[in-house]
């Protein structure tokens, strides 16, 4: 091997919460291997908590730590990004030129977010009134921009809108609405705004025991359902939203609608990295058998978390489930006993539906619910908010990021 090449025994291309997971479980084995992660960040991040910034709930700084401080000890850290990913020569390219081989590659490198994909919106993001909760730099702006609104004389209007596809916590671009909703209502303000919820889609949430809860809060806030719209630009300039209209038998129309506040969420898709590789599905995620998490193609890959092509809700606890199944699997693997299918495809999504009130949505890859609690979690409840504000951080920096579910 030259300077540029290094062999390693388990790469793990993400240093997100699933590669860091999945690293603390393989280092806990009996005989563990040797890890090394993969990734440039300076900085971890836990986003789930971005919603509660965006509701003045949470100083944005809570959410942060050196991504340093949460490699686990024994693993080595790569500080640098994959560019190419050569699976048949177990070769993994990174931008400073290095090639890295491996015995047995993870692949999680997350979701990509694509602000390009709305015209105008990388432009116009923390200003005019242009929010979104899925950026760390602008998260705090969406709760300026609530207080402003509710602050203003005269009627309002407040866009609220969810892309086409995958995207991070599909629940998200709802949990906006309703702590926008409820801040509205707190402050006299909700009876002159006027709350339009868009989507490409035909309803609410696709789990029915949930979605039956959530059309409530949307009756009980006076939000418009807007069904078949998808968010195309942002004029930030004049303050207008532009929407592709489908449904019915003519072709798409366009609709422009005027905004005070508008939370706009750009489409995500797989890395661009990885849906260029060979590892990629046709849809450009990693090609993963659902249940084993194990490359259909590639037996000594395995791929978790939102850039997995597992059909599940890409959720921070759907990985909570995978990363045991990888590191079982993987080290099933490398001692030639059978694999375990033990991912049915649980996620969970805490939808914040008011100040004080949540959801907890918990289902599986058949959208029947997987409740982790003795009662029913379809309803709202105070209990529930204090899980995700306070106990669910916690767990996640101390129990889940060190291999402990």
């Amino acid at each position: 091997m030259d300077d540029h090449t290094t062999h390693h025994e388990v790469l793990i291309v993400g240093g997100g919460a699933a590669g860091i997971t999945v690293a603390s479980y393989l280092l806990q084995a009996d005989d563990p291997p040797a890890v090394t992660i993969l990734d440039p960040a300076d900085t971890h991040y836990y986003q789930p908590l971005w919603t509660l910034v965006g509701g003045g709930v949470v100083d944005k700084r809570e959410t942060e730590r050196a991504e340093a401080s949460v490699i686990p000890p024994g693993a080595t850290w790569i500080q640098d990004a994959a560019t190419a990913f050569d699976p048949d020569h177990k070769t993994v390219t990174t931008a400073d030129g290095r090639v890295l081989t491996y015995d047995y590659l993870v692949v999680a490198p997350g979701i990509q977010i694509n602000w390009d994909g709305v015209e105008g919106l990388r432009e116009g993001l923390g200003t005019n009134g242009i929010c979104c909760n899925y950026s760390y730099e602008h998260c705090d702006y969406t709760w300026e921009t609530a207080q402003r609104v509710a602050r203003k004389a005269g009627p309002v209007r407040v866009l609220f809108t969810q892309p086409s596809g995958a995207v991070k916590c599909g629940g998200a671009p709802q949990k906006a609405m309703y702590l926008t909703s409820d801040h509205l209502r707190r402050s006299g303000k909700l009876a002159d705004a006027e709350v339009h919820f868009f989507s490409p889609g035909q309803v609410i949430f696709g789990v029915t025991t949930f979605a039956n809860t959530l059309r409530k809060v949307v009756e009980r806030y006076g939000i418009h359902t807007n069904w078949g719209h998808e968010l195309i630009a942002v004029r930030p300039e004049t303050q207008e939203a532009v929407f592709r209209v489908s449904g019915g038998d003519g072709a798409p129309t366009e609709r422009v609608v005027g905004f005070d506040m508008i939370h706009a969420v750009p489409p995500m898709s797989a890395p661009d990295v990885l849906a260029r590789s060979p590892l990629a599905s046709e849809a450009g995620w990693t090609d993963v058998d659902k249940h084993t998490l194990q490359h259909v193609r590639y037996p000594t890959v395995f791929g978790l978390g939102d850039a997995a092509s597992t059909p599940n809700a890409k959720t921070g606890a759907a990985i909570r489930k995978q990363a045991p199944v990888v590191a079982h699997n993987l080290l099933a693997h490398r001692t030639s006993r059978d694999l375990d299918p033990g991912y049915h495809g649980y996620a969970s999504c805490p939808l914040v539906t008011g100040y004080g009130r949540l959801v907890l949505a918990e289902f599986d890859y058949d959208n029947v619910p997987d409740p982790s609690f003795p009662f029913d979690t379809a309803q709202e409840r105070y209990s529930m908010w204090l899980l995700k504000k306070d106990l669910l951080p916690d767990l996640y920096w101390h129990g889940m990021l060190k291999g402990r579910a």
